[in-house]
C-alpha cells in the first residue's frame, strides 16, 4: 500500500495519518432559500450542527440543477461541516457550486461527460483550490467498460483514466471511490487501488440496503480496509437515517480501532426476564446519548441477570428489576425508582456523572 496523499476538505484533512472521518449524505432535496433568515435554512443548519455532535465530519449533497446549486452555495457559507456537491451529468452545475465555498466536488466518470467537460470542472477546481472526488459506482461505469465481466476491474481502469486526465492537468488534490453493492468486490477494488496510486480513498457500499442489511454489508467491506489501513474516510449507506449511517461508522471505526473516543452503548436484547424495555430507552436516548463528548459506556439491561452483573463495568447502568428500575454506577447499585421515572433519574445520574468527568479531567 502506498503512503497516501493529504487533501484537504473544508477544514479537515483527509489521508496520511490523519484520522478517518465519517460521511453521510443529506437525504431530501434542497429548497430554495430566500435569505440567511429563511426558517427553511435554519432547520437544515441545526440538523447539520446535530450530526456534528453526532460525529459527522463531512456531508453531501445531490446537485440535481442549478438552483440546487445556488441553495447549496447559501448553505454551504453558513455549514458547521464541510459540503460535498454530488455531480451528475451537468458538468456546468459543478463550476456553478464552485462559485461558493464549496469543500469539494464529486463527479463521476460514468455520467459527467466529454472529456473537454472535465477540463472546465477540473480547471475551475484548480483556481479555487477544491479538491476533486472521482466517485466511481459500479453501476455507472463509462459506457465502453460497463460490459466488462470483471467489474473491479473495469472500476479500476475508469478510475485511472480519471486520474490521468487530472494529473495532465497538474491536479493532484483528488479523492478516489470505488463502490460496489458486492462487499468482496470493494475490498479487491481497493486494496488492488491502493497498491497502486497514492490517493486517499472513501469507502463505501452502494446500494447496501436497509438498516441490518445494510450494516452488515458495509461491515464485511470496511472493516477488512480499515484493519490494513486504507481508507480515509467512510459513509454506511443506508436505507433509513443519516443518524443511523454516522452512528454506524463511528461503531465500525471503533471496532478497528480508529474511532474518536466517545460513548459505548451496552445494551440487551431483552428476553422473557425482562422487566423493562430496553429497545423503548435505547431508542429515546441513543441519539444524545452519541453525540455527548465523554468516553465512557452506559448500560442499559432489562433484568438483574445482566445488570449490574454482566455490566458491570459500565460507567453508568439502568436495568430492570421488577417493577422498578435500578440505576447503577461501575456496578454499584445507587438508585431504585419507579419506571415512570426512569428516564428523570437517568438524566439526574447522567449529568452528575458527567460533571465528575469533567472535574477529573
Amino acid at each position: 500500500m502506498k503512503e497516501t496523499h493529504i487533501i484537504k476538505v473544508g477544514d479537515l484533512f483527509l489521508g496520511g495519518d490523519w484520522p478517518v472521518s465519517i460521511q453521510t449524505m443529506w437525504k431530501d432535496a434542497l429548497p430554495r432559500f430566500s435569505s440567511s433568515g429563511d426558517a427553511q435554512l435554519l432547520d437544515i443548519l441545526e440538523k447539520l450542527s446535530s450530526l456534528k455532535k453526532l460525529g459527522c465530519d463531512i456531508i453531501r449533497f445531490a446537485v440535481p440543477e442549478i438552483s440546487t446549486a445556488e441553495s447549496l452555495g447559501m448553505l454551504a457559507g453558513l455549514s458547521p461541516l464541510p459540503i460535498v456537491a454530488d455531480i451528475h451529468f451537468d458538468w456546468r452545475i459543478a463550476l456553478r457550486c464552485m462559485d461558493f465555498p464549496i469543500a469539494k466536488i464529486r463527479i463521476n466518470p460514468g455520467n459527467i461527460g466529454a472529456e473537454w467537460k472535465v477540463r472546465e470542472v477540473v480547471a475551475k477546481a484548480k483556481d479555487k483550490g477544491i479538491p476533486i472526488r472521482i466517485g466511481i459506482n459500479a453501476g455507472s461505469l463509462p459506457r465502453d467498460l460497463a460490459m466488462e465481466q470483471d467489474v473491479v476491474s473495469a472500476a479500476i481502469k475508469a478510475a485511472e483514466r480519471e486520474i490521468e486526465l487530472l494529473e495532465s492537468m497538474s491536479f493532484n488534490d483528488i479523492v478516489v471511490s470505488l463502490k460496489m453493492n458486492q462487499p468482496d468486490e470493494v475490498v479487491r477494488a481497493n486494496e488492488e487501488f491502493s497498491l497502486r496510486y497514492p490517493y486517499p480513498l472513501h469507502l463505501g457500499v452502494t446500494e447496501a440496503g436497509p438498516l441490518v442489511a445494510g450494516i452488515v454489508r458495509n461491515t464485511a467491506a470496511l472493516v477488512p480496509l480499515l484493519k490494513k489501513g486504507i481508507g480515509a474516510t467512510i459513509r454506511v449507506s443506508l436505507s433509513d437515517t443519516m443518524e443511523q449511517e454516522v452512528i454506524a461508522g463511528k461503531e465500525i471505526l471503533a471496532c478497528v480501532g480508529k474511532g474518536k473516543h466517545g460513548i459505548r452503548i451496552v445494551s440487551c436484547p431483552r428476553c422473557g426476564r425482562a422487566s423493562f424495555d430496553t429497545h423503548a430507552f435505547v431508542s429515546r436516548w441513543m441519539n444524545r446519548l452519541y453525540s455527548l463528548n465523554a468516553d465512557i459506556s452506559i448500560a442499559v439491561m432489562g433484568c438483574i441477570v445482566n445488570g449490574p452483573g454482566e455490566a458491570r463495568q459500565a460507567a453508568l447502568g439502568i436495568t430492570g428489576a421488577g417493577n422498578s428500575v435500578l440505576i447503577f454506577k461501575h456496578g454499584e447499585i445507587i438508585r431504585r425508582v419507579e419506571k415512570e421515572q426512569a428516564d428523570i433519574a437517568f438524566e439526574e445520574e447522567l449529568e452528575s456523572l458527567l460533571k465528575d468527568e469533567i472535574n477529573s479531567n
